[in-house]
């Protein structure tokens, strides 16, 4: 039984030996396998950071670009504000000019607008009552003998300012119409002014 006792304990050896050969080379390629995964679980993972940055980075943009579009926006509509007042502001100075001032005022703004120099001058019922027979005055002096102008028994709803009716043919020259006007033409200018 020697014999059988000597193979078997060889066997065993061989086998001990196959088998710590066998688990050496599987430990071997596990930390292998093990280390690729992790480079390839690491190379996915900086991706995913880099890609999470990239959309955070784009998301900032945007909502600072959205601020700043908000903000131009609110202060463009201060300078609209602005603007507004400005506007009303010089109407209400025009309105509370001396009955002089104000009579020479439209006299002028009757004449830039007369074409024939025949033309009827139409105003509010106050300012007709007011000032309506020095605008003709004045008016027709600035003419001289260009024309005659008369003020008409008709009067306009306005504020101020007149309208020229010679016949079908009417001129708005009422201050309303005037300021929005010159708004429209001299807005970046005005602008300039107000904002320097």
């Amino acid at each position: 039984m020697k014999g059988i006792e000597k193979i078997t304990a060889r066997i065993q050896s061989d086998g001990s030996a196959e088998t710590s050969q066998i688990l050496r080379e599987a430990g071997e390629k596990a930390k292998d396998v093990l280390a690729g995964y992790r480079a390839k679980a690491e190379a996915e993972a900086a991706s995913a950071a880099a890609a999470g940055k990239e959309a955070a980075k784009r998301h900032a943009e945007r909502l600072e670009s959205s601020a700043h579009m908000e903000a131009k926006k609110q202060f463009l509509a201060a300078k609209q504000e602005c603007l507004d007042a400005a506007f009303v502001r010089a109407q209400k100075e025009l309105l509370s000019l001396p009955d002089d001032q104000y009579a020479g005022l439209l006299a002028k703004m009757a004449c830039r607008a007369s074409k024939s120099g025949r033309e009827e001058i139409l105003l509010n019922e106050k300012d007709r009552k007011r000032v309506g027979e020095q605008v003709v005055a004045k008016a027709n002096e600035m003419l001289r003998r260009k024309g005659k102008l008369t003020l008409s028994e008709e009067t306009r709803e306005m504020e101020g300012g007149l309208t020229l009716k010679d016949g079908s043919v009417e001129v708005n020259c009422a201050f309303e119409t005037e300021l929005r006007v010159l708004r429209e033409n001299m807005a970046a200018e005005i602008a300039a002014i107000l904002f320097a």
